[in-house]
């Protein structure tokens, strides 16, 4: 268990610090810094990777990483890339037939108005059914339901989205495919100690995680999380932007008459938005981009005061009339009416990275944003001006058909369920069998079942069993294929469904592990690391392993971290004496339970505005979880497995 600190001494300084090891190391440092401070997307970010590794590899200027060209591209050709990407295609097949949907429907009807049985149901369908997909598309699919739950049951969703994102987390570990982590994890496993995952390999310490996390997550978060959203429906209170409405008359000399709500708000040079036109004691809405300014026309706006005293200056529109203070006030009852709705912006959507001023939003959704929040702020003026990022919540007003156009596209989550969902419930059936298929051919161990049954019937036929067994590479492709050919996807919406910045990130990601291989930093650390064996057993550092894997996951990518870390989990625990194998997994379900930040998981930011959370609610919540679930993983693995 333990070591000897001459002997530690030794070994932490067996790899020399050359120059190749503090040129990875300065790599290393610099992905961390990027993905941190979000300098760049993150795919590009990935391809930036890749090139310097290259230019600086032995078939560039100088050979300091020793990644070759064909080694530094070869992430995309990698088993866990492909597989993550085939995963993804099928999850998304799952999620159009509705199956989850309908899943979380018989969850609102079971959990009613009673709070306990609104987040028993809510882990109850987002934990077990992320073993089987992708739990980021899970959430995807279930904040709209979890948000209509809390609201209808009067439950602040505050109380709820966010257990959701921590049970899809839990759920993820339960199979080799709940998350691209563990495909990844899989692959460098298969690399460093020869030995892959198994569909389920860590099933048993997946459903220890899932009990004991849900445990934490009916008795202890609901103390912790507070109400950060009112229970009352009201987002105009929600997001206190009564001050910013308000109602001008258009004057007859006002350079307004005449133009299209478009063009005026682009003739506008002011914080502006114009929300509804009132003509006649009549709200008119559709369309609503193309409707031309009359004199006496009520425009309802949004704007500050800065902007209100600029309108008056100018002398073409008069305040007038009592602004709309509520929800229902702001809301027309004309038919068809617009409604306020929040939409999260996803990775991959068009929005990323742009201003709404730069970006077609408007035009293409006929869409007006009152607010939005970002990273906890609530932004109410200037938004034109203001970079969306993944994660940003943005409040809506939109006529029904807009609303349903945002919920039909990969491009936002809407945070509540349309009325007439499009799904394609018929194909249910095939989803479901195109998915047993993929799992049932890698994970039945076929060689046994066919030997078992030549042995007791003596037909040697069933031997050919043996050949059945396929990776899961290969199944998930062929599910891929079989999706397309059953109808339960259209060939066109393959390409929607890959989250294409995961791909070029484990693209990117891939060969700089290798590169902390070659180079020997991953022995570097292993050895540095080693030396706490001098204070702690095997089992002590292997929780340290856990604990650091966890931090480091809440500030990058769970997958970044999954490769960093695992070459230096392993020498560690070469060096140690201890079985490496255990090691890998603590950093597996680590990398998977990304707790204390809202950027470290694609799912917590998912809820993280329609939540209304703050980045300290994650630290309050996530601490005690991320402390509670080491001691359970690290005991569950000791003696699941052994050191």
């Amino acid at each position: 268990m333990f070591l000897l600190g001459h002997s530690v001494s030794v070994l932490a300084l067996g790899t020399p610090l050359s120059t190749d090891v503090l040129v990875v190391f300065g790599i290393v440092l610099l992905a961390l810094v990027l993905f941190v401070t979000e300098l760049l997307p993150i795919d590009v970010t990935a391809i930036l990777l890749m090139v310097i590794m290259m230019v600086l590899g032995p078939d560039g200027v100088v050979n300091f990483t020793r990644i070759s060209t064909t080694e530094g591209v070869s992430g995309f050709s990698n088993p866990a890339t492909i597989t993550v990407l085939a995963m993804l295609i099928l999850s998304s097949g799952i999620s159009r037939t509705g199956l989850v949907q309908i899943l979380g429907r018989k969850m609102a009807a079971f959990a009613g108005e009673n709070r306990n049985r609104q987040l028993l149901a809510t882990i109850g369908v987002a934990g077990p059914v992320s073993g089987f997909i992708n739990n980021t598309p899970v959430v995807a699919i279930l904040v709209p339901i979890i948000t209509d739950l809390a609201h209808a049951g009067k439950t602040s969703p505050s109380k709820l989205l966010l257990p959701l994102s921590y049970a899809s987390m839990f759920g993820g570990m339960l199979t080799l495919i709940g998350t691209s982590t563990n495909i990844l994890a899989s692959d460098v496993s298969a690399r460093l100690l020869g030995r892959p995952f198994s569909m389920f390999e860590f099933t048993s310490l997946g459903v220890i995680v899932l009990l004991a996390g849900s445990l934490y997550l009916v008795t202890v978060a609901p103390r912790l999380l507070p109400e950060r959203v009112p229970v009352e429906d009201d987002y105009v209170r929600e997001y206190a932007i009564e001050e910013y409405l308000t109602e001008v008359v258009v004057e007859a000399d006002s350079s307004l008459v005449g133009k299209t709500v478009d063009t005026a708000i682009r003739h506008v040079e002011f914080d502006a938005d114009i929300l509804q036109i009132v003509r006649d004691d009549e709200a008119l809405i559709e369309p609503f981009g193309r409707l031309t300014i009359r004199s006496g026309d009520v425009l309802r706006l949004r704007a500050d005061r800065d902007t209100l005293t600029q309108l008056a200056d100018r002398d073409t529109l008069t305040l007038t009339g009592s602004p709309p203070r509520t929800e229902a006030e702001l809301e027309p009852d004309t038919e068809p009416a617009q409604t306020l709705v929040e939409i999260v912006v996803p990775r991959g959507s068009f929005l990323v990275g742009k201003s709404l001023a730069s970006s077609t939003f408007r035009q293409r959704y006929d869409a007006t944003v009152l607010a939005f929040r970002s990273r906890g702020e609530t932004v109410r003026d200037h938004m034109d001006r203001r970079r969306i990022r993944v994660g940003d919540t943005l409040l809506v007003q939109a006529a029904p058909d807009s609303i349903d156009r945002l919920s039909d596209t990969d491009d936002f989550i809407v945070a509540h369920e349309p009325d007439e969902p499009h799904y394609r419930t018929e194909k249910i059936p095939h989803a479901v069998a195109i998915m047993l298929g993929v799992v049932g051919f890698t994970a039945v161990p076929w060689a046994s079942v066919g030997g078992a049954l030549a042995g007791a019937t003596g037909v040697a036929a069933f031997d050919a069993l043996a050949a059945l067994s396929l990776p899961i590479m290969v199944t998930a492709l062929a599910g891929v294929v079989a999706m397309v050919a059953a109808g339960v996807l259209a060939p066109t919406e393959i390409y929607d469904a890959v989250e294409w910045d995961v791909i070029f990130l484990l693209a990117g990601v891939i060969p700089l592990g290798m590169a902390l291989e070659q180079t020997g930093g991953a022995d570097l650390l292993g050895g540095l690391v080693a030396a706490t064996g001098v204070y702690l057993p095997a089992v002590g550092v292997l929780w340290v392993f856990y604990l650091f894997t966890g931090l480091v996951t809440g500030v990058i990518s769970n997958n970044a971290s999954v490769v960093l870390m695992l070459p230096v989990a392993v020498e560690t625990a070469t060096r140690i004496g201890a079985d490496p194998f255990s090691f890998v997994l603590a950093v597996t379900f680590a990398a998977s339970t990304a707790f204390l930040t809202p950027v470290g998981y694609q799912t917590n930011l998912f809820v993280y505005g329609p939540g209304g959370y703050k980045f300290v609610d994650y630290v309050r919540v996530g601490a005690p979880l991320q402390l509670f679930l080491s001691v359970v993983t690290v005991a569950g693995i000791v003696v699941l497995w052994g050191l």
